[in-house]
């Protein structure tokens, strides 16, 4: 399998490029700056320069075209209210009509849990954050292409435990990053996963079971 990575540099990003590409799957993953191209190749991935502020929708189809799928995994992380409108909000929306021009049906978006840290401490950027999300996810479930969207809880670094809850609905927890993109490699290799939306946090499912009964 041959999967196009945006946000192939970051925390989850470069976990799921070590999975793939230890299966024997090819990636590759689009960054901005060097810096973020040397994380793609020694995770695995063959790095591709790409922005998704300044390329067009046209542009961003030429370099996914010839994968067999698509995950976005890119975000603002911070640097802004109107960075996480161009990248985590117009930034999606232009990717998954990327997808759709260079015929990449499958498209695996990573979002937000709808409890994430809410009551307001954060402040006005992350409840801008959480709206953008929101937004875009709608934007992706109205499209033709075969979406999952996957909304985990509050990510750790710590290793994970191979062990999950997932589910159209779950109660809002932690969630380790090795775990999610172990997660997402499941479901990029289980085809009736589609169209469906799972949140997911730290639990006692094993991952291949947790995927496998989301789709009976």
């Amino acid at each position: 399998m041959k999967i196009f990575q945006i946000g192939a540099a970051g925390g989850v990003g470069h976990r799921l490029t070590q999975l793939l590409t230890a299966r024997g799957d090819t990636v590759t993953g689009m960054h901005r700056g060097p810096a973020q191209g040397d994380v793609v190749s020694t995770a695995g991935g063959t790095p591709i320069v790409g922005d998704l502020i300044a390329d067009s929708a046209e542009t961003l189809a030429e370099k996914m075209r010839g994968h067999d799928a698509v995950v976005f995994s890119a975000g603002a992380h911070g640097t802004g209210m109107d960075k996480t409108t161009l990248i985590d909000g117009e930034g999606l929306a232009k990717a998954a009509d990327a997808a759709a021009l260079a015929g990449v049906s499958r498209f695996v978006l990573v979002s937000v849990f709808p409890d994430a840290l809410r009551g307001g401490a954060l402040g006005e950027g992350f409840e801008h954050y959480i709206k953008v999300k929101k937004t875009a996810d709608v934007y992706l479930t109205r499209t033709d292409l075969d979406w999952v969207i996957v909304r985990p809880g509050t990510l750790l670094d710590t290793p994970g435990t191979g062990h999950v809850t997932a589910g159209p609905a779950v109660e809002y927890g932690d969630i380790h990053r090795d775990d999610v993109a172990a997660f997402i490699d499941a479901t990029l290799h289980t085809p009736a996963l589609t169209r469906t939306i799972v949140e997911l946090t730290s639990g006692d499912t094993p991952i291949a079971d947790a995927v496998t009964a989301l789709t009976t």
